[in-house]
């Protein structure tokens, strides 16, 4: 073990979970950091929902947040480790990434705007299924979409509920976003599309009295839509760092072979 030193603008956060909690305690036994408002790296102890949530947390601040993997789904965290922290944060190679923003149109007139890192999703909220309409830049490419819902997902989020709603897995650097049905029951062969980063996406709700549907952005919920429309927002960047032998494009390749 290393003895206790001083991490210059490094700072220690964690989920409210016994193993993050642990982690960080052993952590801050054999470091000194600051304050994560005084910070320049964010060593975030938890799973992915705890480093989409420090993203959130301090996404108006130009900090580099460092996963470590202390909770269930670790797929942006790298292996936690105690020893030579560091040396660890100084090699970590660095991967930005823009978020989405939503702009949600209730059923009263209400526009809501929110911002995700993983995906922009829409679900039914009753028994009856969703009927959307999907446009692509203006275009209106599919007139009628009978489903559960549908969502668009950054390539960072693509392999989370992307993933387990059957859609493609997208490379940092792809330069897409993956538009996925969520249970699609007419037209039933669409399997949804690959779009240019800067597509504008916008789903219309039809019957939106009868079939209410909700959209989700990470964290932010909005009820009963009627429209929402989604970009890519270059004007925010988030940085991740990841060790260099388990860096994020490497990850998501992996992921693309398991059995």
């Amino acid at each position: 073990m290393p003895n206790r030193s001083k991490l210059e603008k490094v700072a220690f956060a964690a989920a409210e979970t016994e193993p993050a909690e642990d982690a960080l305690k052993q952590l801050r036994g054999l470091y000194d950091g600051v304050e994560p408002e005084d910070a320049d790296i964010i060593v975030a102890l938890g799973g992915d929902g705890f480093m989409l949530e420090t993203l959130h947390r301090h996404r108006d601040r130009d900090v580099a947040i460092y996963g470590m993997h202390r909770g269930s789904v670790g797929f942006l965290m790298n292996e936690y480790t105690v020893e030579d922290l560091g040396k660890k944060l100084a090699a970590a190679s660095p991967v930005e990434v823009h978020p989405l923003v939503m702009q949600a149109t209730t059923v009263d007139g209400k526009t809501v705007e929110a911002r995700a890192i993983n995906e922009v999703s829409l679900l039914r909220q009753t028994r009856q299924a969703a009927k959307i309409s999907i446009k692509i830049d203006g275009v209106t490419r599919l007139e009628e979409l009978i489903c559960d819902g549908a969502l668009v997902a950054t390539p960072a989020g693509s392999t989370a509920y992307n993933l387990s709603a059957h859609g493609p897995i997208v490379p940092i650097g792809a330069g897409l976003l993956a538009l996925t049905p969520i249970s699609a029951f007419r037209p039933r062969r669409w399997r949804g599309a690959l779009l240019p980063h800067t597509a504008h996406v916008q789903f219309d709700i039809h019957e939106a009295d009868k079939r209410p549907v909700s959209a989700v952005a990470d964290y932010t919920e909005v009820r009963d839509v009627t429209v929402v429309a989604i970009r890519e927002d270059q004007s925010k960047t988030f940085t991740l760092l990841f060790d260099p032998e388990h860096n994020l494009e490497e990850r998501i390749l992996n992921e693309q072979f398991e059995p």
